[in-house]
């Protein structure tokens, strides 16, 4: 486990000032990291709900961490350091520091996401150390829209409901095959199925049923703040696609995202020229570059 204080130097070669060093959050480094997630509200969404929920950066109790970078008592930039690595206005420079204190944690991570210069930068220091990616997405595309979607939304697209989770369950675990190449109950159904239960109940599972009680389309917002949701896990049925209906789902998407915040983010992959074309028909617009690394 990491020390309280971990001093990785400019002497390792890994880019840093003399005197900056990396240690693992606690609570009282709360507000610093809130302030510094605020500096981009949309491409920190992800730990900016973690903070609204859990209230506190200090390590959670299924051992994830954060990860901050300091200079003196001043945090330069930070990471989550989960089953995913995710910076946190981190600069490339100061990556490979949070590199050799993830990869001394010990822990294995299951990909690295978030704005593609801290991400890239991230994956070359862990490189070094034996931790081979499975696939490099450097080019995804982040997208954002406030106000009204720029086509009609689909009616029928709701918020799902637990009544409904073992059809939607399924329609979760295919979309989730198709973008990363493998079954997400690798390892167990548990902590997936838990996962997709606790974003209906929590009212962020978005789903349209036809009559018969399959998943026609389906989305959910995989972090929500007061300013900003991003939108992932976008699916339609396969027997249904190529008619045009993306479109209007998405729409549809925006409206229901925007009662819980007026901005609505996704990010995409560069060559799903398809889904790019729609979200733009939507009228999301490219806001930053993330990129993911795939373990």
């Amino acid at each position: 486990m990491l020390s309280r204080v971990a001093p990785w130097l400019a002497s390792r070669k890994d880019g840093a000032a003399p005197g900056v060093a990396v240690r693992t959050l606690g609570g009282p480094d709360t507000s610093q990291l809130v302030d510094l997630a605020r500096q981009d509200a949309v491409a920190n969404v992800f730990i900016l709900s973690h903070l609204k929920t859990a209230g506190s950066a200090a390590p959670t109790a299924g051992g994830a961490s954060i990860l901050g970078v300091f200079d003196g008592g001043i945090l330069l930039g930070a990471c989550w350091a989960g089953a995913n690595l995710v910076p946190v206005q981190l600069d490339p420079e100061l990556a490979g520091m949070v590199a050799l204190a993830a990869h001394s944690s010990g822990r294995r991570y299951a990909s690295i996401f978030g704005p593609a210069d801290s991400v890239l930068a991230l994956y070359a220091g862990l490189e070094q150390f034996g931790q081979a990616a499975h696939e490099i997405r450097e080019d995804q595309p982040l997208m954002t829209i406030s106000g009204p979607p720029a086509v009609a939304p689909n009616p029928r697209l709701g918020f799902g409901q637990l009544a409904d989770f073992d059809k939607i369950l399924p329609a979760c675990a295919a979309m989730f095959e198709e973008e990363v190449g493998y079954s997400p109950y690798l390892g167990g159904r548990e902590y997936y199925s838990r996962r997709v239960k606790g974003l209906i109940r929590e009212g962020n599972s978005l789903v349209h049923l036809d009559a018969a009680g399959d998943v026609v389309f389906k989305a959910e917002l995989g972090a929500v703040t007061p300013d900003v949701t991003q939108v992932q896990g976008v699916w339609m049925n396969p027997a249904l696609r190529g008619q045009g209906l993306s479109a209007g789902y998405m729409a549809a998407v925006v409206v229901l995202a925007q009662t819980r915040a007026p901005v609505t983010s996704l990010y995409v992959n560069n060559f799903n020229a398809r889904a790019r074309a729609t979200y733009e028909r939507v009228g999301f617009r490219q806001v930053g570059t993330f990129a993911t690394v795939l373990f």
